[in-house]
């Protein structure tokens, strides 16, 4: 088995793990992303989160923002449609110290999408759990079309920071009380964003319902949240023309489980595998690449 280090450098996270052989002997975390890198280099934030690790020694993969062009070195996207095998040998070298793995892009009339960071996931998610269609919720819920080990399309959604954005800084979420999580809240806002062609009209309905009393002040977190994501899956499912087969989601269990119930009230079946063990098996298969 492979000893390699990897790390999955965000936005505004950094996760790093040492493997011996195979095995996880060490792992750390900082809020030192890309965007909070304060009077620090990149490099110095990698010597810090690394420090006593053979980096010399062992292949060093990191994957995410990192390597955006407000990362540490700007590397080129992979255009779609794209094998996920072709990653490893299309890695970018920074400052001879790591490999940066590659974005995957779209760009058409009709569609211009951007990742990175989830075609690692993607990497080690047709191995785990094939499938042809993808969903990987998030701040940006990415949906992605699948051909056996081909990306061939794929679609961003922001509905994770609209939720915030709503909730927070909208009129919506003006006066509320604190939020209580409320599973039947969420399931109306599902049923509801699921069987219109356009939720804008929705959005401010959101907040007359809870300032005429007819909805509860303390859930409408959860009932934007189903009618967002509800909106979003009936949307998507539709344009990717999904079929019988059951949809992977990529995501922690509790995000997974909002997505999971939205299919099924759909008629659609789903699958889930959590984000980080999808991540970890793509980076594993990068760095046995380099290692060979």
């Amino acid at each position: 088995m492979t000893s390699y280090i990897a790390i999955d450098w965000g936005s505004t996270n950094l996760r790093a793990w040492h493997y011996q052989t195979g095995v996880c002997i060490d792992e750390r975390r900082s809020e030192a992303g890309v965007t909070r890198l304060g009077d620090r280099t990149p490099a110095e934030v990698f010597t810090s989160i690394t420090a006593g690790w053979p980096v010399n020694d062992v292949p060093v993969v990191m994957a995410g923002m990192v390597g955006s062009n407000a990362g540490w070195l700007s590397v080129p996207y992979l255009s779609c449609p794209v094998a996920l095998g072709e990653i490893a040998s299309r890695l970018t070298r920074v400052e001879d110290k790591a490999w940066i793995v590659p974005g995957l892009s779209v760009e058409r009339a009709d569609n211009c999408n951007v990742m990175r960071g989830e075609e690692t996931q993607l990497l080690g998610a047709v191995e785990l759990q094939p499938a042809p269609l993808y969903v990987m919720p998030g701040t940006h819920a990415k949906w992605v079309q699948m051909e056996q080990d081909r990306v061939l399309d794929f679609r961003t959604v922001m509905t994770g920071e609209l939720h915030h954005l709503l909730l927070k800084q909208s009129l919506i979420g003006a006066g509320l009380p604190e939020q209580q999580e409320n599973a039947a809240a969420f399931r109306e806002g599902v049923q509801v964003g699921s069987n219109d062609a356009s939720i804008l009209s929705r959005l401010f309905e959101v907040r007359a319902s809870h300032v005429l009393g007819a909805r509860d002040r303390r859930h409408i977190s959860d009932f934007l949240s189903g009618l967002l994501i509800g909106h979003e899956v009936a949307l998507m499912t539709q344009q990717a023309n999904a079929t019988s087969q059951p949809i992977t989601i990529i995501a922690g269990s509790a995000l997974a489980q909002r997505y999971q119930q939205a299919l099924q009230f759909i008629g659609m079946d789903s699958v889930t595998l959590e984000g980080d063990r999808a991540f970890q098996h793509g980076i594993r298969s990068i760095a046995n690449v380099l290692a060979n």
